[in-house]
């Protein structure tokens, strides 16, 4: 069971009353989700537009409209790498505009217009100087993403980073499953650095911050993405990583709990609010999109009789809504729904994906 349909991770866009709150890490914000690229790509010389004004000269009513819509903003994510080397959805405010995935691209450069907008601790992934060329959606969900020649102009060791940032940014878009890439119109069946392969298209299947940490034979194994949690200052956010699972674990959603009860690797730099004896209860339960799950009484943590963490609910939430399918997250202890959430509101019902993740500037 893999890839979410948001995020995300991502489960598809699910509009709900009750979302993830706590810690500046979520936005209740409903985010445009459909996207509608230009069908051709288009190549120009500098100093060229892709559009011209419509208004008359001496006419100020297009040049008011273009004002007007100039300071309306709109929530996207984009993935940037953080000070631990993790690439990690930020929710920033970009200006509204028709092109949505050519400019989530290029809020990923370098000295961009992203340079303003970026959180303490993190970089933007493209090379400086990189020009977004032209964006091409084809009708099985695939994108194709067109870079200038600066595009290869960064160090191997981010290759990887770079090549999930722009299919994460991408994918948040209902519509588009995975991402192509072209330089200077020349399709690239390999990243142009370390070569990875990108020929069939690269999806949100394919992970982001892989950890095979443990694992000895990769070709018994299948990737499943949780959300772990990092800290910058005194904001905490959540990192996404993909972990191989043996194959014999033929549930998902129990590979994703143990996962996450098994927590980050060590020395990564990554924490979990997960007690290592935090157990299911019987196999989960699936149905018309939700998951149930039911926790022994460690799933409290250290927190008063009843009180669910709000980093511990985040967690399951976000990666088990990337799994294919899961839209709904509901928990029991013990059989009994009588959870409270930190802020003391009862968790009386299924929780949905957040629009938006990791809101909080810092």
């Amino acid at each position: 069971m893999f890839n979410r349909r948001t995020l995300k991770l991502a489960a598809s866009v699910i509009t709900s009353a009750i979302l993830l709150s706590g810690c500046g890490l979520f936005g209740k914000d409903k985010a445009v989700k459909e996207i509608d690229p230009p069908q051709d790509v288009s190549y120009l010389e500098d100093g060229k537009s892709l559009q011209q004004s419509t208004g008359k000269q001496g006419d100020r009513t297009g040049e008011v409209k273009e004002e007007q819509k100039a300071t309306e903003t709109v929530k996207r994510e984009l993935y940037l790498i953080d000070k631990n080397g993790f690439v990690v959805p930020q929710t920033l405010e970009l200006p509204k505009t028709d092109a949505v995935a050519k400019q989530a691209l290029e809020y990923l450069v370098e000295g961009g217009p992203v340079s303003e907008l970026l959180p303490n601790g993190f970089r933007a992934v493209l090379p400086a100087d990189t020009r977004v060329l032209g964006v091409k959606l084809e009708k099985d969900g695939t994108i194709i993403a067109d870079f200038s020649p600066e595009f290869a102009n960064y160090k191997p060791e981010d290759e990887k980073k770079i090549l999930q940032a722009i299919t994460w940014t991408l994918t948040q878009f209902d519509n588009v499953k995975k991402v192509k890439i072209r330089i200077n119109g020349y399709d690239q069946t390999v990243m142009p650095v370390n070569k990875t392969p990108i020929q069939d298209g690269v999806s949100r299947e394919d992970g982001i911050n892989m950890d095979t940490s443990g694992v000895v034979d990769i070709t018994n194994t299948h990737p499943v993405t949780v959300y772990f949690l990092a800290q910058q200052g005194e904001h905490t956010y959540y990192v996404p990583v993909t972990r191989r699972v043996s194959n014999k674990e033929k549930d998902d959603i129990v590979a994703v709990v143990n996962e996450l009860i098994k927590g980050p690797s060590y020395g990564d730099g990554l924490v979990s609010d997960f007690q290592p004896d935090v157990q299911l209860v019987g196999k989960p339960k699936y149905e018309d999109g939700k998951v149930t799950l039911n926790f022994n009484d460690a799933i409290y943590g250290s927190n008063k009789k009843n009180v669910i963490s709000d980093h511990v609910l985040n967690s399951l939430v976000l990666s088990l809504t990337e799994q294919k399918g899961v839209e709904s997250v509901a928990i029991t202890v013990n059989g009994k729904a009588n959870l409270v959430k930190e802020d003391g509101k009862a968790l009386s019902e299924p929780v949905t994906r957040p629009e938006n993740v990791n809101t909080g500037s810092f």
